[in-house]
Formats: structure tokens, sequence, C-alpha cells
């Protein structure tokens, strides 16, 4: 087992852990480090394939790092989004999550229009 399998297989775990954390946990937070895990398991991916391209003996191909660094940038201010809106929305409602009402207000107000 040479090294681009094994960060291969490491990148397809993260890529497994981060859609499980996505789909099972309902927490806001969780949600968010669950696609941080996802998207570092993708920019890996890329690492491999483009170290196997120039091992193979096809030239360095710059375009899979620049694609990882550009990514990178964008995960880390669309984390940085995502944590200010949450720090927002339990600053406004005290919760962290957002709860379903189980009456409308026009119900609550005696009947509606």
């Amino acid at each position: 087992m040479n090294a681009a399998t094994l960060y291969g297989l490491c990148s397809a775990a993260l890529v497994g852990l981060g859609l499980f954390g996505a789909i099972v946990h309902p927490q806001p937070l969780r949600k968010i480090l669950a696609f941080n895990l996802l998207g570092g398991g993708v920019f890996l991916q890329f690492g491999v394939i483009a170290r196997r391209g120039a091992a193979a003996g096809m030239g360095g191909d710059p375009v899979p790092q620049a694609m990882v660094i550009t990514g990178i940038v964008v995960a880390f201010s669309a984390t940085a989004l995502a944590v200010t809106l949450l720090l927002r929305l339990y600053q406004v409602s005290g919760s962290a999550t957002l709860s379903i009402e189980t009456q409308s207000s026009s119900e609550s107000d005696g009947g509606g229009r």
C-alpha cells in the first residue's frame, strides 16, 4: 500500500463521516462541523488525484492545487458565515435550533379572518 492509496482511503473515510454527521445530527453546529469534515475529505481527494497524475508521468498540474486552495478559502468563509448566523440565532431566540411552532398565530388569535 503506497501513500496515495492511504490518502485516498483517508479521504473516503472523511467524506463518509461527514455525510453521516450531516444526515444524522439535527444540531446546526454539528452539521457545520460535518460539512467541514466532508469538505476536507474532498480536498484531500483532489490532492490525491493530482499526485497520482503527476506520479503517472502526466506532469504536475497546478489546477487541482489551485482548486483546493480556493476551496479551502471559500469553505473557511462559509463556515465563518454559518457560525455567525448561528450565534445571531442564539442571541435572538435563546436557542441554537429552529423550533416548529405547533399553532400558527392566526389560530391562537381566536379564529382567523
